[in-house]
């Protein structure tokens, strides 16, 4: 995050220069001091903040009561396959689920108010299998595919997200089903707005913005014609809107009304519609969506399932194009559970921006070396629009 935005009781875990190009003694402190603080500033425009090590209060800023219920299940899943080896199931799977939705969405664009269950529950099926063998392949397939900010793309993006963020919290494998199912149909009412709205290019007026809001009820009214799907999956298709403090909608829930599945639909909602394509808005980076969400933790979005969110995707989200200190480019493949800073790697630029055949893999987290006295790291995130990259062609 920005040195600006730092509040006392951070752990300051990495700078964006090396730590011996500044006057601090340890790499990694906790942030207690104006000094320090002073230091950061004079020194970084960045630094990277280890969210299990902080401990912050911030007593300045009005809390809503943190709902009471549980956050995290107690169904291990041990990575079953490699990232090389599930992105190849992967990658087909994605594609068939881009075009299983198309067709599912056709008839609502054409009037029908009812969507075929049975096929869209055996597409989610098959997206969580994914997930389960690997969370990052299909993460990685997504973002590298995804260029379109048509509805139907950016719900596909918010199901994998959902799915993989239920796997990280251990929740039972027919919880990742159905949150996987509410990603990828909450927004469904959609289909029913005039183009007017859904095709505008610039902001919406207050009055039109007031009107696309009924996208929820209409949602949750399709989801209820539908036969095949869960019973409960129109009450959910509810939430993903409402806020921690009541200042959400369509009903205006607080806190524990909104429960766990709405409170991880309305994280994963927001990260995705900030870091999408946006005709209307600037794209913004990975790491800014999970500041602006940090930041909001709490009013708008549940404090600890913001942090678990944070740790799940990682400061170099799988799919992030990054620049390394060797001035070569890579793709982010993998995360390391412990170190979030440290991913692996899959160098496709030389430092000259040359393509690299074959492709290098680096593990950052066992300290590759650029030169015998300097380690690999990360130096900035990239634009993917400058980087056309085909999964298949990386792993294959």
């Amino acid at each position: 995050m920005p040195v600006g935005q730092l509040q006392f009781g951070m752990y300051v875990a990495e700078l964006d220069r090396p730590w011996t190009d500044t006057p601090f003694m340890f790499q990694g402190f906790h942030l207690r001091t104006d000094q320090q603080l002073e230091a950061l500033k004079k020194f970084c425009k960045h630094v990277f903040v280890d969210m299990e090590k902080t401990e912050l209060e911030d007593r300045s800023r009005p809390r809503t009561k943190l709902p009471s219920f549980k956050i995290r299940g107690n169904t291990a899943y041990p990575d079953a396959v490699s990232v090389e080896t599930e992105v190849q199931r992967a990658a087909p799977v994605y594609t068939q689920t881009v075009a299983a939705v198309n067709e599912l969405l056709r008839p609502l664009t054409q009037g029908s108010t009812v969507l075929e269950g049975r096929e869209v529950r055996e597409s989610v099926t098959r997206l969580t299998d994914s997930v389960v063998r690997n969370p990052d392949a299909l993460l990685l397939v997504s973002k590298l595919r995804e260029k379109s900010a048509a509805a139907h793309a950016r719900a596909l993006q918010v199901s994998i997200y959902m799915i993989v963020f239920a796997r990280f919290l251990e929740l039972a494998r027919e919880e990742l089903e159905l949150l996987g199912l509410l990603g990828l149909l909450q927004d469904v009412g959609k289909t029913q707005l005039p183009a007017s709205i859904m095709e505008k290019q610039g902001p919406l007026t207050p009055e039109q913005a007031e009107f696309a809001k009924k996208h929820v009820a209409l949602s949750a009214e399709i989801l209820k014609a539908t036969p095949g799907l869960p019973s409960r999956l129109p009450e959910l298709a509810l939430l993903h809107h409402e806020r921690q403090d009541g200042s959400g909608y369509p009903r205006g829930l607080k806190g524990e009304q909104i429960g766990l599945y709405g409170s991880i639909a309305a994280i994963a909602d927001t990260f995705d519609a900030l870091t999408a394509v946006r005709p209307y808005a600037e794209t913004l980076s990975p790491s800014s969506a999970l500041s602006f969400l940090y930041k909001e933790r709490g009013t708008g979005y549940h404090s600890e399932l913001v942090e678990q969110f944070i740790q799940c995707v990682g400061a170099f989200p799988v799919g992030s194009v990054v620049e390394l200190n060797s001035a070569e480019v890579g793709i982010v493949i993998a995360q390391n559970l412990v170190r979030r800073l440290k991913p692996r790697v899959m160098v496709v630029l030389d430092g000259q921006g040359n393509p690299m055949r074959p492709h290098k893999i680096l593990d950052l987290d066992k300290d590759p070396k650029v030169r015998p006295d300097e380690p690999y790291r990360i130096r900035r995130t990239m634009e993917q629009s400058k980087l056309e990259v085909d999964p298949r062609e990386l792993f294959l």
